[in-house]
Order: structure tokens, then sequence, then C-alpha cells
């Protein structure tokens, strides 16, 4: 398998940048608490992150920005809240991301990247100069949507305002303390009446499940940051979800 480095390209102290350019992909220089997500992303395989890996043809090529930030309480991660009014996975907390565009290049290149930082930007405002790309993960898959998901994994080196961009797109825009996304007092099962079971975080007056909860109880727990909780503590979900 080709590791991120080796298919996004690694160099060391640049800015990444959008529009078409290269965008570098680097660790160096990360605050110590970050160094164990960038270890684990270096080697993890597609399968110790998700059961639903993208089928051989087909599927929509998509990215999402996995942004950790440094604010009042430690180390955080940027999440928003999608629209009630979307067709998919309406009124569901989530990273920002979307489908890559033709000006993104490359898929199997720096198109993910480029795409993770464009969709941030256009949904939260957030200024992607300010942003360290140190990771890309394999790529995953959303069954019900058809997305074809690349993680794009990134350090808000120089913070920027965030907020809602699009109401159309985006109810809200929040950070959530990793201190409160690894106490197990947050941390719940999920129950879809569709038989499907995962991680679930109860934070920001959120519930926090699928797609993004699953990648995120997988970088806490690559990360050894995960603290044991307790996973019989159930919360359904109904078929709208």
């Amino acid at each position: 398998m080709t590791s991120a480095r080796e298919q996004y390209g690694e160099t060391a102290g640049a800015r990444p940048v959008t529009a078409g350019r290269e965008v570098a992909v680097t660790s160096e220089g990360l605050p110590e608490w970050l160094v164990p997500v960038a270890r684990a992303a270096a080697t993890i395989e597609p399968r110790q992150l998700s059961r639903f890996l993208p089928p051989e043809d087909g599927g929509r090529q998509s990215a999402v920005l996995i942004l950790f930030g440094h604010g009042a309480r430690g180390p955080e991660l940027l999440l928003m809240e999608r629209a009630g009014t979307l067709r998919s996975h309406a009124g569901q907390p989530s990273f920002p991301g979307g489908s890559l565009d033709p000006q993104d290049g490359d898929p199997d290149g720096p198109g993910p990247v480029r795409a993770a930082l464009r969709e941030a930007q256009e949904e939260t405002g957030l200024d992607p100069a300010g942003v360290q790309v140190f990771g890309v993960l394999p790529r995953l898959y959303i069954p019900v949507s058809g997305f074809v998901v690349t993680p794009v994994l990134g350090w808000w080196r120089e913070p920027s305002p965030v907020g809602v961009v699009d109401r159309g797109e985006t109810a809200r825009v929040f950070t959530v303390p990793v201190a409160d996304l690894t106490d197990p007092a947050h941390r719940v099962t999920t129950r879809h009446p569709s038989g499907h079971v995962g991680p679930a975080f109860l934070v920001e007056d959120a519930l926090v499940w699928g797609f993004t909860a699953g990648v995120i109880d997988r970088i806490l727990h690559y990360a050894g940051w995960e603290i044991p909780w307790d996973r019989e503590k159930q919360v359904p979900l109904d078929w709208r979800s």
C-alpha cells in the first residue's frame, strides 16, 4: 500500500495553499501532543479505521479536513453541523469537507488535500494559509451516500475566525476539546434501526455519530488517547438519522 507521504509528498516548512498549486504535507514542527496522531497516520491501514472501504469502481470522490487546534481548554477539533435541509446527512455534526471539484486535481494525487482545504474555507470561512497539513488517512466509504472519503489531517497553526458561511449548507461551526472527546462520561454507542452500531460522542449540545464519530474514535485509539468507557451505554437513532 502506498503511504500518505509517498502519495502526496512531504515538504518541511511549507504553507498549504489551494487554487491548483502544490500543497505540502509535513509533520515538521507539530506540537508535541499532536505527534502521536502523525505517527499513527503514517502507518495506519484502511481496515484499522473502518470496515466500510471503497469499491474498486465508482463512488463520489470527496475529502474532509480533520483540523486540530489549541483552544482555551487545550487541544481541540473543529466540527460543523450540517443544515437540516440537505439531502445527505442532514443535521449531522461532521468534519468540514465535500466532493472534489475538477480544479482540485488528481484524486490519486493532491486533489483530496486541496478539496479538504477548499471545502473547509467555503463552509467555515477558515483561512487555509494557517493550516499545516500533516497527514492523509486511507480512503474510506460511506455506503448510504456513496461517498469515497479521504480524511486529511491538519494542525491549525495560525487560527482564523470561523463561522457559518452559507446557512443552506451549515447550521453551525464549533470546536470540541479533545478532553471532552476522551471523557468516558461523553462517550456512548448509537444503534440505528438498520442494525448498525457505532461509537458516538455527546459534546457541545450535539450527538456526534456515524462516519465522523467512527474516525474520531479510531484516532483517539491509535494515538493512545483513548480512556476506557462504557460501550453498553446506548443512544437509539430513528430512521430519519
